[in-house]
């Protein structure tokens, strides 16, 4: 179940062939962190940099020094497992496969946001933390909604074969007749001073819904949490949207 408290940062609802605007509430054009939803345009880059392969390969064994904390992250994985649960471990060995030459190349070809993988300030570890919680990549959800059209055209800068091999890995929901590809993110903001403010979980829900009959529209949901651990924020922007997308989308 969602908190229904939970205040809304953004959503966005938007028509994919044309762009046309079906729903826009809130601040949409302010950036903050991708967090896991970020693992979308890594799995373009990992399926053209051939270090993927398919849905079920490469399988990359879990390691005690990963030092995670849920245990669905600690099993092997193979890329629709480690989108489906969200693993930062592989997210990072993917990168290191990547280097950061390649890495920022793929950044910036995909134009995502500030572009920025410097990471923590004066930390120099933006090739594997850059776009978690709240490190130095940021996007806005009208930023989100670009890359997501850009992909279900396959206009990324990256092989038609790889954008397909990463849509279709993503996780599918259900909502009244829509079938839904979309992918969570979670993470704390930063508070005054920089610090990290650890009472403001935040939560994203970015991804595309079919209806046969109907239009194809793509979607970015930005919610804030009033406290508690930033790792329900996202899975609650989606169980919101996926009420009232069918509304939103207008059908």
């Amino acid at each position: 179940m969602y908190n229904a408290a939970a205040a809304a940062i953004c959503t966005l609802v938007v028509n994919a062939i044309d762009g046309n605007v079906l729903h826009e509430s809130g601040d949409c054009a302010s950036r903050i962190s991708p967090a896991s939803t970020f693992k979308l345009p890594l799995a373009v880059m990992g399926f053209d940099a051939g270090i993927l392969q398919d849905t079920h390969k490469p399988v990359w064994p879990y390691r005690r020094e990963y030092r995670v904390s849920r245990e669905e992250a600690r099993q092997d994985a193979n890329p629709s497992y480690w989108l489906k649960e969200s693993i930062v471990w592989y997210s990072q060995q993917l990168t290191l496969k990547l280097g950061m030459p390649a890495f920022q190349r793929y950044v910036d070809g995909f134009d995502y946001g500030n572009r920025d993988l410097s990471g923590d300030p004066g930390k120099k570890n933006g090739l594997t933390q850059a776009w978690l919680g709240y490190s130095s990549l940021q996007i806005s959800p009208r930023e989100q909604i670009v890359f997501l059209r850009r992909l279900l055209d396959r206009r990324l800068p990256a092989s038609r074969a790889a954008q397909e091999k990463a849509m279709t890995s993503l996780p599918v929901f259900t909502a009244d007749g829509w079938t839904l590809r979309g992918k969570t993110g979670s993470g704390y903001q930063r508070g005054i001073g920089g610090n990290v403010d650890r009472m403001q979980p935040f939560g994203w829900f970015v991804g595309w819904a079919e209806k046969p009959g109907e239009r194809t529209v793509v979607f970015a949901r930005l919610r804030r949490l009033d406290g508690g651990p930033a790792m329900g924020a996202g899975p609650q922007a989606r169980d919101s949207l996926l009420v009232d997308l069918p509304k939103l989308a207008g059908s």
